[in-house]
């Protein structure tokens, strides 16, 4: 099997009251059939084996589906792949000798933890803000009774693909969280279950994504460009709407 030589820019860094800086290493025996988080796990055998301290980063299901591979690849989150999370980016994208800058996500609410794990527990407190349904569904059987027009549904479900990875923070060049708030707002206020808190769960989200410092949305739509799971602007207008509807309705 084939192998490949890469150059590796990586960001480290101590913790968040510390200065980083990109340090480069090479890797000489990275195959085509690597995930890039498996390209990384290499590296840190390397620099484990010779008494280096390894390079930490994000990592949980290596599925797609947990939003824990936060990584800037080359100045795009998640890396060149369209609707492809990092975990899922395999090193056949790349070419031998190919140079790689690897950094964390940048944004003032996602302080960097350590090298490439920065704090993403702001989505954490945005998603408590909103709190829970109230309604009682039954089992799935009986929620299924629930009569839902299917593009309403489907709409839905697209809304609750968002893993809040953060990478349409990543990308936003005002670091807005608009993309993710709108997609948990919109999963629910498309639904019966979600309509006795709709104006109260609006309000509390987007006055708890201001309070944690993200920026607001100028349209950019850089964060439906790098969204994983392909989370559309759309939502971002809905938001906007139950807002409005939550003010002075």
């Amino acid at each position: 099997m084939k192998k490949m030589t890469l150059h590796l820019r990586i960001w480290r860094q101590k913790d968040a009251n510390s200065p980083g800086k990109l340090v480069s290493y090479t890797l000489n025996d990275v195959t085509p059939e690597m995930s890039f988080l498996e390209m990384l796990d290499v590296l840190n055998e390397h620099l484990i084996a010779k008494g280096e301290e390894p390079v930490e980063f994000d990592n949980d299901c290596r599925e797609g589906i947990c939003g824990m591979c936060s990584l800037v690849i080359n100045g795009i989150p998640h890396g060149p792949e369209h609707a492809t999370a990092t975990c899922q980016l395999h090193m056949r994208h790349f070419k031998d000798g190919d140079t790689i800058t690897i950094e964390p996500f940048r944004a003032k609410p996602f302080p960097v933890v350590k090298d490439l794990v920065v704090d993403r527990s702001a989505f954490d407190r945005i998603l408590a803000a909103g709190g829970y349904i109230s309604v009682n569904a039954g089992s799935a059987p009986d929620a299924n009774t629930i009569p839902i027009p299917k593009e309403i549904a489907d709409e839905a479900m697209d809304a609750a693909a968002c893993i809040g990875c953060g990478a349409c923070v990543a990308a936003c060049p005002n670091a807005s969280a608009s993309l993710f708030v709108s997609a948990k707002i919109s999963q629910l206020a498309l639904l019966p279950q979600g309509q006795p808190e709709r104006k109260r769960r609006a309000l509390r989200m987007i006055e708890q994504m201001d309070k944690e410092g993200f920026g607001d949305c100028s349209n950019h739509a850089e964060c439906e460009a790098v969204c994983p799971k392909e989370i559309s602007i759309v939502h971002i207008a809905r938001m906007r709407r139950e807002y409005m509807r939550a003010m002075f309705c």
